[in-house]
């Protein structure tokens, strides 16, 4: 029973991976950039649920709706101010930026709140199921969690396939200026992008949180870290990739540190990460893009 616990608890960490890993996978596969502030909009979003629930004293599901409305705003923000005058410039200059805003976002944190962690009131109120005669108890947060990535996931998929925002997306990931000479507005189509993955981020810092209670400005970084290697290890910029490659890291972080070793099992994330990569460089589900020269 030990071993399936082990692996549920991987499943449901690896959930809250998934549901970050969108917001990288769908803002690089249709902005063609990394967002590396995205994880700091975790941050962001548990300092939100925190201050309304715990130091307002209000429901928590006015909480999570404040903290999204709050990273929506934010990302939209951030990607009109700080992403958008780069639009034509190089890699180079977007991934400095992108790592500009993170420290940023980390700074005003510690400005406002401190240093010092906070307990974090779950938003989850779900009583645990037990199984087996109570030899395997499955949390409430843990259920929530991965249940919450399949709708996620299941509505994401549905919105991309059957509404004019979501094909203008697609359009915009396969050719940006094709895009644009059809009527497609690309700006406005890419700040939908930040939106949703930010909206998503809100909810994963909720559900993060909740599953572990403490809450510092540096909440979002390693989280966020994890979450790209997610995107990257099941296809960046494939929806199904960032399911499959944030279930994968959570089973084998969870596992690594049951039956190997709790400070060796980042370490043993990013090897297998690397080994992955060797054998196929565009992830599980990723695609090569031929360029015509």
């Amino acid at each position: 029973m030990s071993f399936l616990s082990y692996l549920i608890n991987g499943i449901s960490l690896g959930s809250i991976y998934a549901i970050i890993a969108l917001g990288y996978t769908m803002v690089y596969g249709i902005a063609r950039m990394l967002n590396f502030a995205h994880g700091d909009i975790i941050m962001v979003g548990g300092f939100v649920i925190f201050t309304i629930v715990s130091t307002l004293s209000l429901p928590p599901a006015l909480g999570i709706l404040a903290a999204v409305v709050v990273c929506t705003v934010l990302g939209v923000t951030i990607e009109r101010v700080a992403y958008r005058p780069l639009r034509g410039a190089s890699s180079l200059a977007v991934l400095i930026t992108a790592i500009g805003v993170s420290y940023l976002l980390q700074n005003v944190a510690l400005l406002i709140f401190g240093s010092n962690a906070r307990q974090f009131t779950s938003v989850v109120n779900v009583p645990s199921l037990k199984l087996a005669g109570g030899a395997l108890s499955i949390s409430g947060v843990t259920m929530v969690t991965i249940v919450t990535c399949l709708v996620i996931m299941v509505c994401l998929t549905q919105f991309i396939s059957r509404t004019k925002v979501g094909q203008a997306m697609l359009a915009v990931s396969e050719d940006r200026g094709a895009a644009t000479l059809m009527g497609i507005d690309v700006n406005r189509t890419i700040a939908i992008t930040f939106a949703i993955g930010s909206a998503l981020a809100a909810i994963a810092g909720a559900l993060l949180c909740s599953a572990y209670p403490s809450l510092t400005p540096y909440t979002g970084s390693m989280p966020g870290i994890k979450a790209f290697v997610a995107a990257v290890f099941g296809g960046i910029g494939s929806i199904p990739g960032a399911l499959i490659g944030g279930i994968l890291l959570g089973v084998i972080e969870n596992l690594s540190k049951a039956y190997i070793s709790s400070q060796l099992s980042d370490a043993i994330v990013f090897s297998v990460l690397i080994v992955v990569l060797l054998v196929r460089p565009t992830g599980i589900l990723g695609r090569k893009i031929t360029e015509k020269v």
